[in-house]
Protein backbone atom coordinates (compact mmCIF):
# COMPACT_ATOMS: atom_id res chain seq x y z
CA UNK A 1 0.00 0.00 0.00
CA UNK A 2 1.20 3.52 -0.80
CA UNK A 3 2.39 5.38 2.29
CA UNK A 4 3.73 8.86 3.03
CA UNK A 5 6.22 9.43 5.84
CA UNK A 6 5.49 12.29 8.22
CA UNK A 7 8.15 13.25 10.73
CA UNK A 8 6.67 15.22 13.61
CA UNK A 9 9.56 17.03 15.30
CA UNK A 10 7.90 18.33 18.45
CA UNK A 11 8.84 19.88 21.74
CA UNK A 12 9.35 16.60 23.57
CA UNK A 13 9.65 13.86 20.91
CA UNK A 14 10.54 13.20 17.29
CA UNK A 15 8.06 10.77 15.73
CA UNK A 16 8.06 8.93 12.41
CA UNK A 17 4.52 8.15 11.25
CA UNK A 18 3.58 6.28 8.08
CA UNK A 19 0.27 7.55 6.70
CA UNK A 20 -1.89 5.67 4.21
CA UNK A 21 -4.31 7.06 1.60
CA UNK A 22 -7.25 6.66 4.01
CA UNK A 23 -5.48 8.80 6.61
CA UNK A 24 -4.65 5.79 8.76
CA UNK A 25 -1.41 6.04 10.71
CA UNK A 26 1.33 3.75 11.95
CA UNK A 27 4.04 5.01 14.28
CA UNK A 28 7.38 3.42 13.40
CA UNK A 29 9.56 5.45 15.78
CA UNK A 30 9.06 7.82 18.70
CA UNK A 31 12.20 9.21 20.28
CA UNK A 32 12.23 11.60 23.26
CA UNK A 33 14.87 14.26 23.67
CA UNK A 34 16.12 16.14 26.70
CA UNK A 35 14.50 19.28 28.03
CA UNK A 36 17.42 21.40 29.22
CA UNK A 37 16.78 24.17 31.77
CA UNK A 38 20.13 25.88 32.45
CA UNK A 39 18.52 28.81 34.29
CA UNK A 40 15.04 29.97 35.31
CA UNK A 41 13.00 30.71 32.19
CA UNK A 42 15.60 29.12 29.90
CA UNK A 43 14.51 26.11 27.82
CA UNK A 44 16.94 24.45 25.41
CA UNK A 45 17.35 21.40 23.22
CA UNK A 46 20.55 19.82 21.94
CA UNK A 47 20.50 20.33 18.13
CA UNK A 48 22.73 17.32 17.48
CA UNK A 49 20.40 15.12 19.52
CA UNK A 50 17.50 16.30 17.35
CA UNK A 51 19.44 15.52 14.16
CA UNK A 52 20.29 12.03 15.46
CA UNK A 53 16.66 11.40 16.25
CA UNK A 54 15.56 12.61 12.82
CA UNK A 55 18.01 10.25 11.14
CA UNK A 56 16.88 7.36 13.34
CA UNK A 57 13.27 8.10 12.35
CA UNK A 58 14.21 8.05 8.67
CA UNK A 59 16.02 4.74 9.12
CA UNK A 60 13.05 3.21 10.93
CA UNK A 61 10.67 4.33 8.21
CA UNK A 62 12.83 2.89 5.44
CA UNK A 63 13.05 -0.39 7.32
CA UNK A 64 9.24 -0.46 7.56
CA UNK A 65 8.64 0.15 3.86
CA UNK A 66 9.30 2.53 1.00
CA UNK A 67 7.36 5.77 1.54
CA UNK A 68 6.51 7.70 -1.60
CA UNK A 69 7.44 11.07 -0.10
CA UNK A 70 8.37 12.70 3.20
CA UNK A 71 7.01 15.71 5.07
CA UNK A 72 8.52 17.24 8.21
CA UNK A 73 6.72 19.51 10.65
CA UNK A 74 8.58 21.61 13.19
CA UNK A 75 8.21 23.41 16.53
CA UNK A 76 7.66 26.82 14.96
CA UNK A 77 9.50 29.43 17.01
CA UNK A 78 12.45 27.35 18.31
CA UNK A 79 15.72 28.53 16.75
CA UNK A 80 19.52 28.27 16.72
CA UNK A 81 22.74 29.21 14.90
CA UNK A 82 25.21 27.08 12.94
CA UNK A 83 28.26 27.22 10.69
CA UNK A 84 27.48 27.43 6.96
CA UNK A 85 30.74 25.66 6.07
CA UNK A 86 30.51 22.68 8.42
CA UNK A 87 26.82 22.52 9.35
CA UNK A 88 27.88 22.36 13.00
CA UNK A 89 25.51 23.99 15.48
CA UNK A 90 27.18 26.71 17.54
CA UNK A 91 24.27 27.32 19.90
CA UNK A 92 21.66 25.23 21.63
CA UNK A 93 18.14 25.28 20.26
CA UNK A 94 16.36 28.08 22.13
CA UNK A 95 12.89 26.60 22.53
CA UNK A 96 9.67 28.55 21.97
CA UNK A 97 8.97 28.42 25.72
CA UNK A 98 12.28 30.17 26.51
CA UNK A 99 11.91 33.72 27.86
CA UNK A 100 15.53 34.76 28.43
CA UNK A 101 14.99 37.81 26.20
CA UNK A 102 12.07 39.16 28.21
CA UNK A 103 13.97 42.24 29.39
CA UNK A 104 15.12 43.08 25.85
CA UNK A 105 11.57 42.76 24.58
CA UNK A 106 10.31 44.97 27.42
CA UNK A 107 12.83 47.67 26.46
CA UNK A 108 11.75 47.56 22.82
CA UNK A 109 8.15 47.96 23.91
CA UNK A 110 9.05 50.87 26.17
CA UNK A 111 10.81 52.47 23.20
CA UNK A 112 7.56 52.31 21.20
CA UNK A 113 8.64 49.57 18.77
CA UNK A 114 5.61 47.32 19.17
CA UNK A 115 3.37 49.13 16.70
CA UNK A 116 5.90 48.55 13.90
CA UNK A 117 6.25 44.87 14.75
CA UNK A 118 2.47 44.45 14.86
CA UNK A 119 1.91 46.21 11.55
CA UNK A 120 4.70 44.42 9.66
CA UNK A 121 4.98 40.96 11.27
CA UNK A 122 1.47 40.75 12.69
CA UNK A 123 2.91 39.74 16.07
CA UNK A 124 3.20 41.45 19.45
CA UNK A 125 6.57 41.87 21.10
CA UNK A 126 7.12 38.65 23.04
CA UNK A 127 10.15 36.42 23.69
CA UNK A 128 7.99 33.53 22.42
CA UNK A 129 8.91 34.50 18.85
CA UNK A 130 12.29 33.81 17.30
CA UNK A 131 13.60 37.31 16.55
CA UNK A 132 14.83 38.30 20.00
CA UNK A 133 16.29 34.82 20.56
CA UNK A 134 18.29 34.97 17.32
CA UNK A 135 19.60 38.38 18.35
CA UNK A 136 20.55 36.96 21.76
CA UNK A 137 22.64 34.28 20.06
CA UNK A 138 24.55 36.87 18.06
CA UNK A 139 25.03 39.07 21.12
CA UNK A 140 25.99 36.39 23.65
CA UNK A 141 27.82 33.64 21.73
CA UNK A 142 31.30 34.67 20.50
CA UNK A 143 31.36 31.98 17.80
CA UNK A 144 28.28 33.55 16.23
CA UNK A 145 29.95 36.94 15.97
CA UNK A 146 33.11 35.36 14.57
CA UNK A 147 31.20 33.45 11.90
CA UNK A 148 29.19 36.54 11.03
CA UNK A 149 32.44 38.36 10.35
CA UNK A 150 33.56 35.52 8.08
CA UNK A 151 30.24 35.43 6.23
CA UNK A 152 29.60 31.88 7.49
CA UNK A 153 26.86 32.44 10.08
CA UNK A 154 23.51 30.80 9.59
CA UNK A 155 20.58 31.76 11.80
CA UNK A 156 17.19 30.17 11.64
CA UNK A 157 14.40 28.11 13.06
CA UNK A 158 14.92 24.38 13.54
CA UNK A 159 13.40 23.47 10.16
CA UNK A 160 16.09 25.42 8.31
CA UNK A 161 18.79 23.61 10.30
CA UNK A 162 17.21 20.22 9.60
CA UNK A 163 16.81 20.91 5.89
CA UNK A 164 20.36 22.24 5.59
CA UNK A 165 21.84 19.20 7.32
CA UNK A 166 19.58 16.58 5.71
CA UNK A 167 19.15 17.92 2.15
CA UNK A 168 22.00 20.43 1.77
CA UNK A 169 19.49 23.21 1.10
CA UNK A 170 19.32 26.17 3.49
CA UNK A 171 15.62 27.07 3.30
CA UNK A 172 12.57 27.70 5.46
CA UNK A 173 8.87 27.82 4.71
CA UNK A 174 6.45 30.71 5.01
CA UNK A 175 4.51 29.28 7.98
CA UNK A 176 7.67 29.01 10.06
CA UNK A 177 9.02 32.38 8.94
CA UNK A 178 5.71 33.96 9.95
CA UNK A 179 6.46 32.95 13.56
CA UNK A 180 9.80 34.76 13.80
CA UNK A 181 8.65 38.42 13.98
CA UNK A 182 11.13 39.08 11.16
CA UNK A 183 8.91 38.30 8.16
CA UNK A 184 6.64 40.92 6.62
CA UNK A 185 3.23 39.27 6.64
CA UNK A 186 2.12 41.12 3.50
CA UNK A 187 5.13 40.39 1.29
CA UNK A 188 6.11 37.04 2.92
CA UNK A 189 9.76 38.17 2.73
CA UNK A 190 12.25 39.06 5.46
CA UNK A 191 11.63 42.65 6.50
CA UNK A 192 14.84 44.76 6.60
CA UNK A 193 13.41 47.16 9.19
CA UNK A 194 12.42 44.34 11.53
CA UNK A 195 15.83 42.73 11.15
CA UNK A 196 17.48 46.05 12.01
CA UNK A 197 15.19 46.57 14.99
CA UNK A 198 16.08 43.22 16.55
CA UNK A 199 19.70 43.18 15.39
CA UNK A 200 19.48 40.09 13.21
CA UNK A 201 21.62 40.14 10.03
CA UNK A 202 19.24 39.48 7.15
CA UNK A 203 22.02 37.83 5.12
CA UNK A 204 22.29 35.05 7.73
CA UNK A 205 18.63 34.03 7.33
CA UNK A 206 17.40 31.31 4.95
CA UNK A 207 15.33 32.00 1.83
CA UNK A 208 11.58 31.74 2.44
CA UNK A 209 9.56 29.39 0.23
CA UNK A 210 6.20 27.59 0.16
CA UNK A 211 5.19 24.75 2.48
CA UNK A 212 5.15 22.18 -0.34
CA UNK A 213 7.40 21.47 -3.30
CA UNK A 214 10.47 19.50 -4.29
CA UNK A 215 12.77 20.27 -1.39
CA UNK A 216 15.52 17.81 -2.26
CA UNK A 217 16.64 14.32 -1.31
CA UNK A 218 17.16 13.41 2.32
CA UNK A 219 20.80 12.35 2.59
CA UNK A 220 21.47 8.63 2.60
CA UNK A 221 17.84 7.65 2.07
CA UNK A 222 16.84 8.38 -1.50
CA UNK A 223 13.60 9.82 -0.10
CA UNK A 224 12.23 13.13 -1.37
CA UNK A 225 11.19 15.87 1.02
CA UNK A 226 8.01 17.48 -0.34
CA UNK A 227 6.44 19.27 2.65
CA UNK A 228 7.81 21.36 5.51
CA UNK A 229 5.74 23.52 7.87
CA UNK A 230 4.91 24.33 11.50
CA UNK A 231 3.30 21.55 13.54
CA UNK A 232 0.18 23.54 14.49
CA UNK A 233 -0.50 24.45 10.87
CA UNK A 234 0.03 20.81 9.88
CA UNK A 235 -2.56 19.80 12.47
CA UNK A 236 -5.00 22.35 11.04
CA UNK A 237 -4.64 20.74 7.61
CA UNK A 238 -4.91 17.27 9.13
CA UNK A 239 -8.24 18.19 10.69
CA UNK A 240 -9.59 18.91 7.21
CA UNK A 241 -9.88 22.66 7.83
CA UNK A 242 -9.98 24.41 4.46
CA UNK A 243 -12.59 27.21 4.59
CA UNK A 244 -12.69 30.47 6.55
CA UNK A 245 -14.01 29.71 10.03
CA UNK A 246 -12.75 26.13 10.08
CA UNK A 247 -10.58 25.72 13.15
CA UNK A 248 -9.09 23.24 15.59
CA UNK A 249 -7.48 23.10 19.01
CA UNK A 250 -4.44 20.93 19.79
CA UNK A 251 -3.43 20.18 23.37
CA UNK A 252 0.21 19.11 23.41
CA UNK A 253 2.97 20.71 25.47
CA UNK A 254 0.95 23.88 25.04
CA UNK A 255 -2.61 24.36 23.84
CA UNK A 256 -3.09 26.08 20.48
CA UNK A 257 -6.22 27.17 18.62
CA UNK A 258 -5.92 27.93 14.91
CA UNK A 259 -8.67 29.00 12.49
CA UNK A 260 -8.56 29.57 8.72
CA UNK A 261 -9.41 33.09 7.52
CA UNK A 262 -10.17 34.37 4.03
CA UNK A 263 -7.70 37.24 4.23
CA UNK A 264 -4.79 38.67 6.19
CA UNK A 265 -6.23 39.91 9.49
CA UNK A 266 -4.99 42.99 11.31
CA UNK A 267 -2.97 42.45 14.47
CA UNK A 268 -3.51 43.97 17.89
CA UNK A 269 -1.70 43.80 21.21
CA UNK A 270 -4.71 42.20 22.90
CA UNK A 271 -5.81 39.85 20.16
CA UNK A 272 -4.99 36.64 18.32
CA UNK A 273 -2.05 36.34 15.96
CA UNK A 274 -2.48 36.62 12.21
CA UNK A 275 -0.29 33.98 10.62
CA UNK A 276 0.11 31.81 7.53
CA UNK A 277 -1.73 28.48 7.57
CA UNK A 278 0.15 27.01 4.60
CA UNK A 279 1.27 27.85 1.10
CA UNK A 280 1.20 25.22 -1.60
CA UNK A 281 3.73 25.48 -4.41
CA UNK A 282 2.52 27.89 -7.09
CA UNK A 283 -0.41 29.16 -5.00
CA UNK A 284 -1.07 32.16 -2.76
CA UNK A 285 -0.64 31.75 1.00
CA UNK A 286 -3.67 30.75 3.08
CA UNK A 287 -4.10 32.93 6.16
CA UNK A 288 -5.14 32.02 9.70
CA UNK A 289 -5.53 33.33 13.24
CA UNK A 290 -3.80 31.64 16.14
CA UNK A 291 -3.91 31.86 19.90
CA UNK A 292 -2.20 29.74 22.52
CA UNK A 293 -1.89 28.65 26.12
CA UNK A 294 1.81 28.13 26.83
CA UNK A 295 1.35 25.24 29.26
CA UNK A 296 -1.23 22.48 28.74
CA UNK A 297 0.06 18.90 28.91
CA UNK A 298 3.31 20.30 30.31
CA UNK A 299 1.33 21.59 33.32
CA UNK A 300 -0.24 18.16 33.83
CA UNK A 301 3.17 16.47 33.59
CA UNK A 302 4.65 19.01 36.01
CA UNK A 303 1.91 18.25 38.52
CA UNK A 304 2.49 14.52 38.13
CA UNK A 305 6.17 15.13 38.83
CA UNK A 306 5.13 16.82 42.07
CA UNK A 307 3.30 13.64 43.05
CA UNK A 308 -0.24 15.04 42.81
CA UNK A 309 -1.41 11.96 40.90
CA UNK A 310 0.07 8.62 39.89
CA UNK A 311 -1.54 7.68 36.57
CA UNK A 312 -3.76 9.48 34.09
CA UNK A 313 -6.71 7.26 35.02
CA UNK A 314 -6.66 9.04 38.39
CA UNK A 315 -7.66 12.37 36.83
CA UNK A 316 -10.22 11.30 34.23
CA UNK A 317 -13.27 11.88 36.42
CA UNK A 318 -14.15 13.85 39.57
CA UNK A 319 -17.17 13.82 41.81
CA UNK A 320 -19.20 16.89 42.62
CA UNK A 321 -19.06 20.46 41.35
CA UNK A 322 -16.08 21.98 39.52
CA UNK A 323 -13.24 22.89 41.87
CA UNK A 324 -13.07 26.38 40.35
CA UNK A 325 -16.60 27.10 41.59
CA UNK A 326 -15.94 26.89 45.34
CA UNK A 327 -12.48 25.41 45.85
CA UNK A 328 -8.99 26.06 44.52
CA UNK A 329 -8.56 27.94 41.23
CA UNK A 330 -5.56 27.20 39.02
CA UNK A 331 -4.07 29.72 36.58
CA UNK A 332 -1.86 27.81 34.07
CA UNK A 333 0.70 30.58 33.64
CA UNK A 334 3.74 28.41 34.38
CA UNK A 335 5.53 29.98 31.39
CA UNK A 336 3.50 33.20 31.30
CA UNK A 337 0.18 34.12 29.71
CA UNK A 338 -0.14 34.15 25.93
CA UNK A 339 -3.17 35.35 23.91
CA UNK A 340 -4.87 37.70 24.64
CA UNK A 341 -2.83 38.91 27.65
CA UNK A 342 0.75 38.52 26.36
CA UNK A 343 2.19 38.70 29.85
CA UNK A 344 5.40 36.68 30.19
CA UNK A 345 6.00 37.86 33.75
CA UNK A 346 2.90 36.09 35.04
CA UNK A 347 3.46 32.75 36.74
CA UNK A 348 1.11 29.90 37.56
CA UNK A 349 -0.68 29.57 40.86
CA UNK A 350 -3.40 27.80 42.78
CA UNK A 351 -5.52 30.33 44.64
CA UNK A 352 -8.00 29.47 47.39
CA UNK A 353 -6.11 26.57 48.97
CA UNK A 354 -7.27 25.42 52.39
CA UNK A 355 -6.25 22.81 54.93
CA UNK A 356 -8.92 20.56 53.46
CA UNK A 357 -7.58 20.84 49.88
CA UNK A 358 -6.24 17.54 48.61
CA UNK A 359 -4.27 16.62 45.49
CA UNK A 360 -7.39 15.46 43.65
CA UNK A 361 -9.07 18.81 44.06
CA UNK A 362 -5.88 20.57 42.95
CA UNK A 363 -5.72 18.45 39.79
CA UNK A 364 -9.39 19.08 39.06
CA UNK A 365 -8.70 22.82 39.27
CA UNK A 366 -5.64 22.45 37.05
CA UNK A 367 -7.62 20.82 34.24
CA UNK A 368 -10.37 23.39 34.58
CA UNK A 369 -7.85 26.23 34.47
CA UNK A 370 -6.44 25.05 31.15
CA UNK A 371 -9.96 24.75 29.71
CA UNK A 372 -10.91 28.23 30.94
CA UNK A 373 -7.73 29.76 29.52
CA UNK A 374 -8.43 28.16 26.15
CA UNK A 375 -11.95 29.55 26.28
CA UNK A 376 -10.42 33.04 26.62
CA UNK A 377 -8.33 32.37 23.52
CA UNK A 378 -11.21 31.04 21.41
CA UNK A 379 -13.47 33.91 22.46
CA UNK A 380 -11.01 36.54 21.26
CA UNK A 381 -10.37 34.67 18.00
CA UNK A 382 -14.13 34.46 17.45
CA UNK A 383 -14.46 38.25 17.64
CA UNK A 384 -12.26 38.46 14.53
CA UNK A 385 -13.26 35.28 12.70
CA UNK A 386 -16.40 33.36 13.77
CA UNK A 387 -15.65 29.65 14.09
CA UNK A 388 -17.76 26.94 12.52
CA UNK A 389 -19.14 24.28 14.87
CA UNK A 390 -18.24 21.76 16.09
CA UNK A 391 -14.59 22.52 16.91
CA UNK A 392 -12.31 19.48 16.62
CA UNK A 393 -9.67 18.88 19.28
CA UNK A 394 -6.67 16.57 19.44
CA UNK A 395 -3.46 16.01 21.39
CA UNK A 396 -2.62 14.11 24.54
CA UNK A 397 -5.08 15.92 26.79
CA UNK A 398 -7.96 14.99 24.46
CA UNK A 399 -7.77 11.53 26.10
CA UNK A 400 -8.94 13.02 29.41
CA UNK A 401 -12.75 12.75 29.54
CA UNK A 402 -13.15 15.31 32.34
CA UNK A 403 -11.03 17.88 30.54
CA UNK A 404 -12.90 17.44 27.24
CA UNK A 405 -16.27 17.82 28.97
CA UNK A 406 -15.08 20.93 30.81
CA UNK A 407 -13.65 22.39 27.59
CA UNK A 408 -16.96 22.08 25.73
CA UNK A 409 -18.75 23.75 28.64
CA UNK A 410 -16.20 26.58 28.84
CA UNK A 411 -16.20 27.16 25.07
CA UNK A 412 -20.01 27.12 25.03
CA UNK A 413 -19.87 25.20 21.77
CA UNK A 414 -19.72 21.52 20.74
CA UNK A 415 -16.35 19.87 20.31
CA UNK A 416 -15.30 16.76 18.40
CA UNK A 417 -12.68 14.66 20.19
CA UNK A 418 -10.71 13.22 17.29
CA UNK A 419 -10.36 9.47 16.94
CA UNK A 420 -6.95 10.00 15.30
CA UNK A 421 -4.16 10.92 17.74
CA UNK A 422 -1.65 11.73 14.98
CA UNK A 423 -3.43 14.53 13.13
CA UNK A 424 -0.29 16.65 12.90
CA UNK A 425 1.36 13.80 11.01
CA UNK A 426 -1.76 13.31 8.86
CA UNK A 427 -1.70 16.96 7.83
CA UNK A 428 2.01 16.89 7.08
CA UNK A 429 1.58 13.70 5.04
CA UNK A 430 -1.46 15.03 3.17
CA UNK A 431 0.50 18.07 2.00
CA UNK A 432 3.55 15.96 1.09
CA UNK A 433 1.34 13.51 -0.83
CA UNK A 434 -0.16 16.23 -3.05
CA UNK A 435 3.27 17.04 -4.46
CA UNK A 436 3.78 13.32 -5.18
CA UNK A 437 0.51 13.26 -7.12
CA UNK A 438 -1.52 11.21 -4.64
CA UNK A 439 -4.10 12.01 -1.96
CA UNK A 440 -4.34 11.36 1.77
CA UNK A 441 -7.84 11.63 3.24
CA UNK A 442 -8.44 14.02 6.14
CA UNK A 443 -11.99 13.25 7.32
CA UNK A 444 -13.35 14.60 10.59
CA UNK A 445 -14.02 11.60 12.80
CA UNK A 446 -14.57 11.55 16.52
CA UNK A 447 -16.81 11.79 19.55
CA UNK A 448 -19.06 14.84 19.85
CA UNK A 449 -19.53 16.59 23.20
CA UNK A 450 -22.28 19.21 23.43
CA UNK A 451 -21.84 22.00 25.97
CA UNK A 452 -23.74 22.37 29.22
CA UNK A 453 -24.20 25.70 31.04
CA UNK A 454 -21.37 26.57 33.38
CA UNK A 455 -22.33 27.13 37.02
CA UNK A 456 -22.95 30.80 37.77
CA UNK A 457 -19.89 32.59 39.09
CA UNK A 458 -17.31 30.03 37.94
CA UNK A 459 -15.91 32.06 35.05
CA UNK A 460 -15.80 35.24 37.14
CA UNK A 461 -13.87 33.41 39.85
CA UNK A 462 -11.28 32.25 37.33
CA UNK A 463 -11.00 35.74 35.82
CA UNK A 464 -10.34 37.17 39.27
CA UNK A 465 -7.61 34.61 39.91
CA UNK A 466 -5.96 35.31 36.59
CA UNK A 467 -6.05 39.05 37.28
CA UNK A 468 -4.53 38.44 40.72
CA UNK A 469 -1.66 36.47 39.18
CA UNK A 470 -0.96 39.30 36.77
CA UNK A 471 -1.13 41.91 39.52
CA UNK A 472 1.32 39.89 41.64
CA UNK A 473 3.74 39.68 38.68
CA UNK A 474 3.46 43.41 38.02
CA UNK A 475 4.22 44.17 41.67
CA UNK A 476 7.47 42.22 41.42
Amino acid sequence: MMTILAIDQGTTTTRAVLVGPDGGTRIVASLPHRQIHPAPGHVEHDPEELIRNLRSCLDAARAAGAPLAVGIDNQGESCLAWDAATGEAISPVLVWQDDRTRDVVDRLRADGAEDMVLSRAGLPLDPYFSASKLAWILREIPAARRLAGLGRLRLGTTDAFFRDRLTGRFETDVTTASRTALMNLDSCDWDPELCRLFGVPIEALPPIGPSTGDFGTLAGTGLRLTASLVDQQASLYGHGCRQAGDGKITFGTGGFALVVTDRRMAAGRDGPLPTIAWQKAGEAPVHALEGGVYCAASAVNWAQGLGLFAGHDDIGAFDGAPATLDGPVFVPALAGLACPHWDRRARGAWLGLGLDTGPGRMMQALLEGIALRMAEVVAVIGRHQPLTDPVPIDGGMAANAYFCRMLADCLERPVIVSDEPELTAVGTAALAAEVAGVAVATPRRGRRIDPRPLPSGLRARFDAARAAVQAFAAAG
